[in-house]
């Protein structure tokens, strides 16, 4: 089978074929005596499988997989994927609780929850686990200005308000939707004059990314049945 045959199938380049070969996420290639590749049925259901697995997952995510999948490390593989799955459904309930606030009155959603009404300040580690962002992103907001935390009299560690708490939840579901900061600045600034209109635009935009992507993954698992089927007929990989 020729690579420019595959590649018409899959709307690619032949270079994006050898990339993917070169980044070892197909079985070795053998070639002809001309030089030529020769690509078998088995390397086509790879290269649909990456294309497939790229568009839910990401290319960082299909560089672990293939090469554990070519190797016949078939659960280590699953797991990965599994685990990316677990990631896109809490992604989704953080930003569902960033239109909750948007839509709460005052924006006090976080205060009502239980766990939360007596507390009056959280640890940038509570601020991580709550809002589902890395601390580095919150600093470089910090930096930027976007928000302004206080620091604790006697230790000088950073608290964070309630206020805080929600204000970081919101910048994140915006940078999902827009990458400029700029952007995310002209949101805020209405928010602070209690107009929530594109907020609440690009949150529930947001969500439905997260929908798009859950089907583009469930597409990517099919594919990567597919291409295990194939996969142990050729090599009686066994999971």
């Amino acid at each position: 089978m020729k690579g420019i045959e595959i590649a018409k199938k899959l709307n690619i380049s032949t270079s994006a074929l050898r990339h993917y070969e070169s980044w070892g996420l197909v079985p070795k290639v053998e070639r002809a005596k001309n030089g030529y590749r020769i690509y078998t049925s088995e390397h086509e259901a790879y290269f649909q499988c990456i294309r497939a697995l790229n568009a839910g997952f990401g290319m960082d995510l299909v560089k672990k997989v293939m090469p554990l999948i070519i190797n016949g490390k078939i659960h280590d593989a699953l797991w990965l994927i599994n685990k990316a799955q677990v990631d896109l459904s809490t992604e989704k309930e953080t930003v569902q609780k960033t239109v909750e606030i948007l839509d709460s009155k005052g924006l006090t959603e976080l205060t009502d929850i239980t766990k939360y009404r007596n507390k009056n300040y959280f640890t940038i580690g509570e601020v991580v686990k709550e809002a589902n962002v890395s601390a580095s992103s919150i600093r470089h907001w910090e930096k930027e200005g976007l928000i302004k935390p206080e620091r604790h009299n006697e230790s000088g560690f950073r608290i964070y308000s309630p206020s805080d708490v929600r204000r970081v939840l919101i910048i994140r579901t915006v940078q999902r939707v827009v990458y400029s900061l700029d952007i995310v600045r002209e949101v805020l600034s209405d928010i602070d004059k209690n107009n929530i209109v594109q907020a609440k635009e690009m949150a529930l935009r947001s969500l439905q990314y997260i929908d798009y992507a859950l089907v583009a993954q469930v597409r990517g698992i099919a594919s990567l049945q597919t291409l295990l089927d194939v996969a142990s007929k050729e090599q009686h990989l066994n999971y």
